[in-house]
């Protein structure tokens, strides 16, 4: 069974985060273009990572994102206490904040399998669980990634999680953002993932009442483990 090494970052600068992957990231992939030249018993085994945060407001656009999906000026931003980068994952725009569990999963997909769409199936998949062990029915929206609820109903369709992530040689970086109870107000300031005439939602406002963070961590974590055949090994860093 695969180990994935996995760390609690709680409340996380967005920059240092995205370093941290980074750096990951890069030694991961240098290690499986050295294990190349090498005979299988010399090659050396690389590590999956799994990480998860929260962070302070910040927005973040993507590689086939546009700017004026962003629709707060220097001056706004710095109203909102909010920051924004331009990154290196798939997808548009989108928000962090504080009460969004956010999930990184840095994963060697030749340990598991290599197919980036059942990657992505699969992180959608254990938001659903994880919803569904609080009786919200998640669902996925043909044609956008993520997890939403009513996607047959054009006017009631909310998104509750977003999905965007960078893979190079079957090293993924990047992953999901899922809104547990983070201040929605500040989705409207963007169009989220460039969708205009669609709504976000939280497990909140879904529910009712504010779920506990370490209870959705927990969830989630065993589904993660249970879908990617894995066990995770906290990390004593």
């Amino acid at each position: 069974m695969n180990k994935v090494i996995f760390q609690d970052l709680g409340l996380t600068d967005y920059k240092e985060a995205w370093d941290q992957q980074e750096k990951i990231f890069s030694e991961i992939v240098a290690v499986k273009v050295a294990n190349r030249s090498l005979d299988s018993h010399l090659q050396t085994p690389t590590p999956n990572y799994l990480f998860f945060c929260e962070h302070p407001h910040v927005y973040t656009l993507g590689k086939s994102g546009e700017d004026k999906n962003l629709l707060l000026n220097e001056a706004g931003l710095k109203e909102k206490s909010a920051t924004y980068y331009k990154i290196n994952r798939g997808g548009d725009i989108t928000y962090h904040g504080p009460g969004q569990l956010v999930g990184y999963p840095i994963l060697d997909l030749d340990n598991f399998f290599t197919d980036i769409h059942k990657y992505l199936r699969f992180l959608e998949e254990i938001v659903i669980l994880t919803m569904a062990d609080y009786g919200l029915k998640g669902e996925r929206y043909t044609g956008y990634t993520g997890v939403w609820l009513d996607p047959e109903n054009p006017l009631l369709a909310r998104k509750i999680c977003a999905i965007g992530v960078r893979s190079s040689r079957w090293v993924t970086m990047h992953g999901f953002a899922f809104n547990v109870y983070p201040d929605l107000t500040y989705f409207g300031n963007i169009i989220p993932c460039g969708i205009d005439d669609k709504a976000v939602t939280s497990m909140e406002k879904e529910l009712g009442f504010k779920p506990d963070m370490e209870d959705v961590k927990r969830k989630l974590k065993k589904h993660f483990e249970a879908l990617f055949s894995c066990e995770l090994i906290q990390s004593k860093a």
